[in-house]
């Protein structure tokens, strides 16, 4: 039945409305710093009250304001892993999973369940360690022991791996992919990361301000985010203001070109993105005549910054992104853009401007 969350929250100058239903293993919420993602957990765990709104979990009410249901955090069976993992410093390994089992009186099975989960976790030969003892990667499975060995229903994962390099970070994620199905265990992941989003999470929503903007299927998200706000957060570099010119094209002022799209346009068209690695010179629709800026190499890949031939002055310059073994000698005079990736653009409802 998974989880529905529709709450609002009134923070001084801020305010949280949230509004989703997600049925899929992990669902992403993507958003800057400050916009509500953490907060939005925190009103699931139990550790905010949401003003007003309803929050069920598998068909059980954890939340009802017209109810008067508010369920505590110990009774939700929602597991909750901080950024900085929380582990208690004055308790080593084994002391820190053994308070994930509070509940259980029966000190044998709490013993046996923690060694269980020292064992799964890899954590062998750590138990009498303390936090400031383990790496990165220790204290983040001691943090998922003591949480999952009290086999909860959700898990909410705040930011779990930004204090990570990168590649224990990567390493990580896919261990986490793996213990979730393992546990069949469904989780919420808070981040800012568009890569970690898009590696661990099959629907994500888009977060501004303190509101749900838009939530899709991960892959769809990426491939029509609809909205500005949704083009950035995925890592878009090319974002413009647009007019609708024809059923399939889109009048761009800024770069003094018209654009021909795959799908046929709202009159109400905001902009349009085009994702910097879409520019191409050997498509042949959406010819540009072009002029180069700026060529930054980086380990792998070229980012090439590149003005229209009838660009207004003072407008940004656009990013195209190659692979260093695609990069053309001399550089070519014109670029395509198929029009299925010309990305449409719309305005969001619930924002002002």
């Amino acid at each position: 039945m998974g989880l529905t969350v529709e709450i609002r929250k009134q923070m001084g100058d801020f305010s949280l409305r949230v509004s989703l239903e997600n049925e899929v293993p992990v669902l992403g919420l993507l958003g800057a710093s400050g916009c509500g993602k953490s907060m939005t957990l925190k009103c699931i765990a139990g550790i905010e009250k949401p003003d007003s709104g309803r929050i069920l979990l598998d068909g059980e009410t954890l939340f009802d304001s017209e109810k008067g249901i508010n369920l505590p955090p110990q009774k939700r069976r929602v597991g909750y892993l901080f950024q900085n993992y929380a582990l208690f410093p004055n308790m080593n390994v084994w002391q820190n999973i053994q308070c994930g089992l509070k509940w259980e009186k029966d000190k044998e099975k709490k013993k046996q369940a923690a060694r269980e989960m020292i064992q799964l976790m890899r954590l062998e030969g750590l138990e009498r360690h303390r936090p400031a003892q383990l790496s990165g990667g220790q204290a983040q499975r001691t943090a998922l022991a003591r949480i999952l060995v009290n086999r909860p229903r959700l898990l909410l994962l705040d930011e779990p791996f930004s204090a990570l390099d990168s590649h224990l970070r990567y390493s990580l994620q896919l261990e986490m992919i793996d213990l979730l199905k393992q546990f069949g265990v469904n989780a919420v992941l808070v981040t800012h990361d568009r890569d970690e989003a898009y590696h661990m999470c099959q629907r994500i929503g888009v977060m501004d301000q303190g509101r749900m903007v838009i939530i899709k299927e991960t892959k769809e998200l990426f491939a029509a985010p609809e909205l500005e706000r949704a083009a950035a957060l995925t890592g878009c570099k090319n974002i413009v203001r647009a007019r609708k010119a024809g059923e399939y094209l889109a009048r761009i002022p800024d770069w003094g070109i018209t654009l021909e799209t795959g799908e046929p346009l709202r009159d109400d068209l905001w902009g349009v993105a085009v994702r910097a690695h879409y520019f191409n010179p050997r498509t042949r629709h959406n010819r540009i005549p072009v002029t180069y800026a700026y060529q930054i190499e980086e380990p792998f890949e070229w980012n090439i910054q590149f003005r229209t031939a009838g660009q207004k002055p003072g407008t940004p310059n656009l990013w195209w992104r190659v692979p260093k073994d695609r990069k053309p000698e001399p550089l070519p005079a014109e670029l395509g853009i198929a029009p299925v990736n010309v990305l449409p653009l719309y305005p969001d409802p619930g924002r002002e401007g």
